[in-house]
């Protein structure tokens, strides 16, 4: 299960909409690595202005890469922190991460092409 969702949320949603502050705290909660990584980076760009940053760093752990995967796979997971952080989030693998400005098309269209990806391929991530 991607969420640990508290019954009064779960409640909220059988009731109509939820909203993105019950949902993002949901999240972080449910998901505190994927949380960490994404809330790290966002600030990381913010102090230094740069059109992005980015994580190399592989997951300590399979629980905490499958926070990850679960985080960034829900279209939903991924919008949500997108607009708490006011970024743009992009993923290559089992782990690199990136945030970027919302401006920042260019620098977002060459990371997600096909060629980023290969390049990004080492053999210790083949099985990731």
């Amino acid at each position: 299960m991607s969420l640990t969702v508290p019954n009064d949320l779960l409640d909220q949603a059988r009731a109509g909409e939820v909203d993105d502050a019950a949902f993002i705290a949901c999240v972080r909660d449910s998901l505190p690595y994927a949380w960490s990584v994404i809330s790290e980076l966002a600030r990381q760009r913010d102090r230094t202005g740069a059109e992005f940053t980015d994580n190399q760093v592989p997951p300590p752990d399979e629980e905490a890469r499958g926070q990850l995967l679960r985080c960034l796979a829900s279209d939903s997971m991924r919008g949500a922190l997108e607009r708490h952080f006011g970024v743009r989030l992009a993923f290559q693998n089992c782990h690199r991460v990136a945030v970027f400005d919302p401006t920042a098309t260019k620098a977002l269209s060459e990371f997600v092409t096909p060629r980023a990806q290969i390049l990004n391929q080492k053999p210790e991530l083949v099985d990731c």
